[in-house]
C-alpha cells in the first residue's frame, strides 16, 4: 500500500497516542477469542441505566411526536447552540450557583472532546507573534489521557506530579504540589479536570482557588474538565464548589448523563471566551447534534436530569466502588503494598502498586492470562516527561462492570500480586 503524504498535523493527529493505543490492544484481544468471558474492567462507556435510559426515551418520544421534530433535524442551526438548550443551561447554573450568566456565556459543542481541542489549539501552539510556542499546563497528573490526543503541535502540554498522601494501609490520595508548578509568558492556559479520569481525584476547593489565583496573576483561563462535576452528571462523592469568574472557562458533557452517543457539551465561561471559540467551531465543525440539544433541553429545564444524576447515577456508581475496595481487602495478600486513591468521584478506581517489581505494561498482560482487562496507568500522564517509577506503577478499573465481574477481578489481581 503506497505510503500516504501526511502533513507534520496529519503525522501528529495521525497517531493513536496514550489510551488509544491500549483500547486497540484491547479490542483485538476481546475478538481473539470470542468464546471466552472476558473481565473488562476496561471501558469508559457508562451503563446504561434503566431508569436514565426511560428519561432519555420520554424526551426522545414528545420530541418525535411535536412540531419541534422537522426542523429540529431538517435545519442547520446556530454555532452557539439550540436556543431552548442555551436558556436552560443559563436558567439551571443560575439556580444550582446562582452565577448570573447569560446567553453571551455559552457555546454548545460537539461533545467535550471536541471542546478540549478547542481550547488546546485555542491557547496553546505556536504564538502568532513568532515568540516562540504557547503552552497548556496540567497543574497534575495523572490526568486525563485524552487532552494528549488533542493539540495539533508536539510538546505543547506540561505536567506537573502531584504529593501522594498516604491515607492508611492501603487508600491514598494526590495533592497538587505548588512548590512544583512554575507560570510564565510561556503557558496560555491552565486546564485540569475535576474530578479526575483517571483517578478519581477531585481537587479542593483550596487547591482550585489557588490555580485560579495564578491564572488571574497571568490573565490566562483556568479551563476546567466538568465531565463529572455537579449538577450532572455529579459524580462528586466529597464537596465541591464549581466557582465562576471571567477566568475560569467550564467544560461541561453530557455522556456520563446517558448520551454519550449524541455528542453534546457546554462551554460556560466570559464572552471573549465564547466569542474566540465560536467562529474556531463554525469552521471545523458548524454545531453539535441539534437532535441531542433539543433532548437536553427537556431534561435539564425540568429539573429531571439534576435530579436523576443525584439520586440514581452518582450513587450506583459509589455503591461499585465501595464493593471495589472491600473485594480487594478480602482478597489482596496481606502486607503488599497496594493502594486505591480515595473515592471522590468519577467511575473508575485507581490502583498504585508500590512495589520495585510493579510495570503497568506487564502487569496488564499478566491480568489478561487470568481473565482480566484493565487499561495500564502509564497512559495517563501527558506532558510529564521526567523519569518517575511511579507512572508504571499504576492501573485503572472501570465500575461499569456488573457486581460479580468486580469481585472476580478482585480474586484475579489477588491471584497475580501474591506471585510477586
Amino acid at each position: 500500500m503506497p505510503k500516504l503524504k501526511l502533513s507534520k498535523v496529519g503525522k501528529k493527529m495521525n497517531h493513536l497516542t496514550g489510551v488509544r493505543e491500549i483500547m486497540k490492544d484491547i479490542a483485538a484481544t476481546l475478538r481473539s477469542d470470542p468464546s471466552k468471558k472476558w473481565l473488562n474492567l476496561s471501558p469508559g462507556n457508562p451503563i446504561v441505566l434503566p431508569e436514565v435510559l426511560e428519561m432519555w426515551r420520554t424526551y426522545a418520544n414528545e420530541l418525535v411526536n411535536s412540531s419541534e421534530f422537522g426542523p429540529v433535524i431538517g435545519r442547520y442551526g446556530m454555532t452557539q447552540g439550540f436556543d431552548p438548550f442555551i436558556d436552560a443551561v443559563v436558567v439551571a447554573y443560575n439556580k444550582h450557583y446562582t452565577w448570573g450568566i447569560s446567553r453571551e456565556n455559552v457555546l454548545i459543542t460537539p461533545g467535550s472532546q471536541s471542546l478540549y481541542f478547542l481550547c488546546s489549539n485555542l491557547f496553546g501552539g505556536e504564538r502568532d507573534d513568532g515568540k516562540g510556542t504557547q503552552k497548556i499546563l496540567l497543574p497534575m497528573c495523572p490526568e486525563y489521557t485524552g487532552y494528549d490526543g488533542v493539540v495539533l503541535d508536539k510538546d505543547i502540554l506540561v505536567s506537573v506530579r502531584p504529593h501522594i498522601e498516604i491515607l492508611g494501609a492501603h487508600e491514598f490520595k494526590y495533592q497538587v504540589d505548588f512548590s512544583r508548578i512554575h507560570v510564565d509568558e510561556s503557558i496560555g492556559a491552565i486546564m485540569l479536570s475535576r474530578p479526575t479520569n483517571p483517578t478519581g481525584n477531585c481537587i479542593t476547593d483550596d487547591e482550585f482557588k489557588k490555580l485560579h489565583a495564578i491564572a488571574k496573576q497571568w490573565d490566562i483561563p483556568l479551563i476546567v474538565d466538568a465531565a463529572y462535576s455537579p449538577p450532572f452528571p455529579d459524580l462528586a462523592f466529597v464537596p465541591m464548589t464549581p466557582f465562576f469568574d471571567e477566568h475560569i472557562l467550564h467544560c461541561v458533557s453530557l455522556s456520563k448523563a446517558g448520551l454519550p452517543g449524541e455528542r453534546v457539551g457546554i462551554a460556560i465561561g466570559h464572552p471573549k471566551y465564547i466569542e474566540a471559540l465560536e467562529p474556531f467551531q463554525s469552521n471545523v465543525g458548524i454545531h453539535s447534534s441539534r437532535f441531542g440539544q433539543a433532548l437536553a433541553a427537556k431534561a435539564l429545564s425540568s429539573g429531571r436530569l439534576a435530579e436523576i444524576s443525584s439520586l440514581v447515577i452518582k450513587p450506583f456508581y459509589r455503591k461499585k466502588l465501595e464493593m471495589f475496595r472491600n473485594a480487594l481487602h478480602e482478597r489482596m495478600p496481606k502486607d503488599f503494598p497496594w493502594y486505591l486513591h480515595r473515592e471522590e468521584g468519577t467511575l473508575f478506581a485507581w490502583m498504585w502498586i508500590d512495589h520495585p517489581k510493579m510495570n503497568d505494561l506487564e502487569m496488564y498482560q499478566k491480568l489478561k492470562e487470568q481473565g482480566l482487562i484493565c487499561v495500564p496507568g502509564s497512559s495517563f500522564f501527558p506532558g510529564l516527561n521526567e523519569d518517575w517509577a511511579h507512572k508504571h506503577q499504576c492501573l485503572r478499573f472501570s465500575m461499569t462492570a456488573t457486581d460479580d465481574e468486580i469481585r472476580a477481578a478482585a480474586i484475579a489481581l489477588g491471584v497475580v500480586c501474591k506471585k510477586f
